[in-house]
């Protein structure tokens, strides 16, 4: 059976980049960042925990409504974004239920970005993102009744404080210039102690952005529209250390962005993507995932690869 290592590693991990440099209408999102036993508790129990995340991703592809490419001469893309998430995991309630509390940046350490236009059409910067904070509730695990894992779960409620880096000019920016409401549930559950499934589900609310991108020309202010997201993962434990599996994440915006309080049709995003992953646990201190996503039949958005390493560490 299982360690509490492994059955526990994905739960720490949090939000990062799948375009925290976005040129299109959403913020950046957690797609693909976690994976792995997504739903269990924290593999060390109570106490404080580092994470950190880094993020390689190159787009070829900009993307229309149709899921074409943009009649640019050149739509490369790449990204290296690191991310920090601070975790505090309380201690269990007299249900087994464990409250917590997270803190969250993913900033731009490199971007570049090439339209064959000497950027007339697409420029960026680097710099210091968005904030997120989220009080979470790790749920009691339920458990067969030969004591081995059968389900766990976690709710949470984040909110993207928009603190980083922007410039209306500037069509890739570290932050959004927005607030944006992103709660969740995520859960694992175990087919038998080697095979399980962890999914995240997630909904995305955004607020109005008061110095809109220079590309919408002479408006007030514009918002982004809601969307649904959800990371999905097949694991397969090969030993109490090592688990293996296929990963993949999902995004459809479910109502139209809104400029000057106007709904404007054609620029609801959508994506999909999957890769092979792997987490190995150290200890239960340390453990170390990664995972690499390929993504699909992008819509009013980049469209391109990415590989993300992540390493938990409880102090």
């Amino acid at each position: 059976m299982l360690k509490p290592i492994l059955r526990a590693v994905a739960a720490m991990t949090f939000v990062a980049l799948t375009s925290t440099a976005h040129a299109y209408d959403l913020p950046g999102l957690n797609l693909g960042s976690t994976s792995f036993y997504d739903g269990s508790p924290a593999p060390a129990g109570p106490g404080w925990y580092l994470e950190e995340y880094l993020t390689y991703s190159r787009a070829s592809r900009f993307n229309d409504a149709n899921g074409h490419k943009l009649a640019l001469p050149k739509q490369d893309l790449e990204v290296v974004a690191p991310t920090t998430q601070i975790i505090y995991l309380g201690q269990p309630l007299a249900n087994g239920a464990m409250p917590g509390f997270t803190l969250i940046n993913t900033s731009l350490a490199h971007v570049d970005v090439d339209d064959g236009l000497n950027n007339a059409a697409l420029s960026s910067r680097a710099g210091f993102g968005d904030v997120i904070v989220g009080p979470f509730l790790q749920l009691p695990t339920l458990s067969r009744a030969d004591g081995s894992p059968l389900l766990t779960q976690r709710v949470e409620a984040d909110i993207s404080v928009p603190v980083g880096a922007y410039d209306r000019k500037r069509s890739i920016n570290p932050g959004s210039n927005f607030w944006s409401f992103n709660p969740y549930y995520a859960a694992t559950y175990w087919f038998n102690p080697q095979w399980s499934a962890s999914g995240r589900f997630m909904y995305l609310w955004n607020g109005k952005n008061d110095d809109p991108q220079a590309g919408f020309g002479d408006v007030s202010d514009t918002q982004a529209g809601q969307a649904l997201h959800a990371n999905l993962t097949l694991q397969y434990a090969l030993s109490q250390q090592l688990s293996v599996g296929v990963n993949g994440y999902w995004l459809k915006q479910i109502t139209d962005t809104k400029v000057d309080g106007h709904a404007v049709s054609g620029r609801r995003e959508k994506v999909w993507a999957v890769g092979p992953g792997l987490v190995y646990a150290f200890n239960k201190e340390n453990v170390l995932s990664v995972n690499a996503y390929f993504e699909q039949q992008a819509e009013n958005r980049t469209q391109g690869n990415k590989l993300v390493l992540n390493w938990l560490h409880k102090f």
